[in-house]
């Protein structure tokens, strides 16, 4: 453990450091869209947690490398202080669009790309570190999950409004409600937003037309995994 944790602070600060001069740098925020199989594909689609309202949302701070909060161990209904089944976990683009599905290049995505300074930049990972070393709290239902685990971390490097982690996971309760936050920053900011739409076997949640339009985004395309 002491020998993992020792492996991630130097390549953390090894990072920090070649990029560290830079006086501004971009973060981007991944989003999976949540869905459900349209009605005739049901017997080829799987189910997948949370359904339309599901979906996931990670934060790549490095060049390919997201982290996100996953379960980790029993699912609980409620958090609880004193056992903690989560973990934060680092995911290539590909990997993180393939946690449902083995097809990455076919689900729906939003990927906001934020310009952050050297100084927000070193809190973030000194976070990085400090979760991956020991997750700050548990993983449940009623309890943080990976869009307000997700906020959390923005929030703490000034990204967005800070809370306690129960009003946190009380206002963000799935990731939908963090993505349309971050359209409206995106918007007042002119923050640039790569889109890209599923297949269409799947209905997928949808964002407001409004954000769409008013939001600079483009499209992005997923290079495939080389055989």
């Amino acid at each position: 453990m002491f020998q993992k944790a020792l492996i991630i602070n130097s390549i953390l600060l090894a990072v920090l450091l070649s990029i560290y001069a830079q006086d501004t740098v971009f973060i981007k925020v991944h989003f999976l869209y949540g869905s459900k199989p349209k009605k005739e594909h049901k017997d080829t689609e799987s189910n997948w947690f949370g359904g339309i309202h599901g979906g996931h949302v990670g934060i790549e701070f490095d060049s390919n490398k997201i982290i996100d909060f996953v379960p980790y161990g029993d699912f609980h209904i409620t958090a609880r202080r004193n056992d903690r089944n989560s973990r934060f976990v680092f995911h290539s683009i590909e990997s993180f669009y393939e946690l449902f599905s083995d097809s990455a290049e076919l689900m729906n995505k939003a990927i906001f790309i934020i310009p952050i300074d050297s100084i927000q930049l070193r809190d973030l990972y000194g976070i990085v570190n400090q979760y991956m070393k020991e997750t700050p709290y548990d993983y449940a239902f009623w309890g943080m999950r990976c869009a307000s685990a997700a906020y959390d971390i923005l929030a703490q490097i000034d990204i967005l409004k800070e809370y306690s982690h129960r009003r946190t996971y009380r206002k963000i309760f799935y990731p939908k409600i963090l993505r349309k936050k971050l359209f409206k920053k995106a918007i007042d900011l002119n923050w640039k937003v790569y889109l890209e739409p599923g297949n269409e076997t799947r209905k997928w949640e949808k964002d407001k037309i409004k954000y769409i339009r008013l939001t600079q985004h483009m499209p992005y395309t997923l290079q495939k995994r080389k055989t």
